[in-house]
């Protein structure tokens, strides 16, 4: 990809920021309405912006309309009912019909790995929208692309008269709302001081640092990050393993990491293994600049070694419970997404779990509260007891709080043996050996 050389700069600005302007309600684009896209259309309107929200997905979109959404995402139904109910948010598939009258326009499209890293959808996007731009408008890119793409996206807009700005998201899918009306901090990366006061000023609301940089100091911010929280949980998981071997136990080894206020509690729970649709491609996407930089990013390949190591850890586990095999036994799984929270099974820890049971001749039956409609290659339970209905083994493989209430010796009569193999660290190990039975969790003793 073709870059640019920047001057960098860093600010970080109060709310009561003299450049700031006065808030008042504008006109916004938003283009993509997944979660990313649809949280941040809903949470502009929430603030009192006018939003306008398109998408190529036809049926997702008269969904939208009707105030109904296609995954789970706690308090973003609420506020897109509110506020199409309003008027203040509305849903269309004309990516021109939304940046008409729009002051703002934010990119929140997929950037789905490509052998280059190129942000392809973006950059066809970027083309058919920008003769339909108001002028002196601001186009803002809110996906997570490559470190240099916003030099790229203003020379290919043509548009000397719109700047592009970067405004990286932080959004933790299950927590979106929250996280975009409560930020840890505002990031915007622009070389057009005027331009990025202009975007500030729209989440001058928000109690929160506004850091106004530079653009490649801003995409690569969103890349360190999620870089760095994958590195904390492959350690925790490292670490875990170590407790399994030594006898030691990673709860109360983790409770004294995260009491530390230079380390935190954050991301250092063990489990199957990192997953969800950005962690995987944005640390990809890391290495690879860092491979085209000529820097060796050891550490974060190894990262990614531990993680793609997790899943097989505990399928040993498992068959260790079993006896050795799983053939032709029925395993039950509570829990198929990637987190609770959410509806999100792409690069799911627990569906590739899943999927390892069937190749060793396990009969899966799985419960996820999300579950709509059956997945290919396992049974489909109505509720978690039917999935453990003749179970050698429970896997806990997606850590829903509701998993942790249930009456386990109901389940303990269903399962052909009382074996739970808790991937989440869910379940209290105590109370599980006293209904009899024989538990492994990660890294507890």
């Amino acid at each position: 990809m073709d870059t640019v050389e920047t001057q960098s700069h860093l600010t970080t600005i109060q709310q009561n920021d003299p450049r700031l302007r006065r808030h008042v309600a504008v006109d916004v684009a938003v283009i993509g309405a997944g979660c990313v896209g649809l949280t941040t259309a809903a949470c502009l309107a929430h603030l009192g912006h006018r939003v306008r929200c398109s998408d190529i997905d036809a049926e997702r979109v008269a969904r939208l309309a009707a105030g109904e959404l296609d995954f789970v995402e706690e308090g973003l139904d609420q506020l897109v009912q509110e506020h199409v109910a309003l008027g203040s948010l509305s849903f269309g598939r004309d990516n021109a019909w939304a940046v008409g009258n729009a002051e703002f326009t934010f990119l929140c499209l997929p950037t789905p790995e490509t052998p280059d890293g190129r942000p392809d959808l973006v950059e066809h996007v970027v083309t058919e929208i920008g003769p339909h731009l108001v002028q002196d408008s601001i186009l803002v890119t809110r996906s997570t692309v490559p470190v240099g793409s916003t030099e790229v996206i203003q020379r290919l807009l043509g548009r000397p008269d719109v700047a592009v700005v970067s405004n990286p998201e932080f959004l933790r899918e299950g927590a979106a709302v929250e996280d975009f009306l409560q930020p840890h901090r505002v990031v915007i990366g622009s070389d057009d001081e005027g331009a990025a006061m202009r975007l500030a000023s729209i989440f001058s609301p928000l109690s929160a640092p506004l850091i106004i940089t530079d653009p490649r100091t801003a995409e690569m911010t969103k890349y360190a990050a999620n870089a760095f929280l994958a590195t904390k949980v492959s350690f925790v998981n490292a670490i875990a393993a170590l407790c399994d071997v030594v006898g030691a136990d990673i709860r109360q080894v983790t409770r004294g990491l995260g009491l530390d206020p230079r380390i935190g509690p954050a991301f250092l729970t063990p489990g199957p293994g990192w997953g969800g649709p950005c962690l995987a491609k944005d640390i990809a996407s890391l290495v690879r600049t860092a491979e085209g930089a000529g820097v060796d990013f050891s550490l974060l390949r190894e990262a990614v070694a531990i993680n793609e190591k997790q899943v097989g850890r505990v399928v040993d586990k498992v068959l260790h419970l079993a006896g050795g095999s799983i053939a032709e036994r029925r395993v039950a799984m509570w829990g198929v997404t990637f987190k609770a929270g959410t509806s999100d099974r792409r690069h799911s820890p627990a569906v590739e779990l899943a999927a390892r049971f069937a190749n060793l001749g396990a009969s899966v039956s799985v419960y996820d509260p999300t579950l709509g409609s059956s997945l290919s290659g396992m049974h489909t339970a109505a509720d978690p007891y039917a999935a453990c209905d003749g179970a050698a083994v429970l896997v806990v493989a997606t850590e829903w709080p509701e998993f942790q209430t249930l009456d386990f010796d109901k389940v303990g009569m269903l399962m052909k043996r009382r074996c739970v193999v808790d991937a989440r660290n869910l379940l209290d190990p105590v109370a599980m050996k006293r209904a009899g039975f024989a538990y492994e969790g990660i890294g507890i003793p």
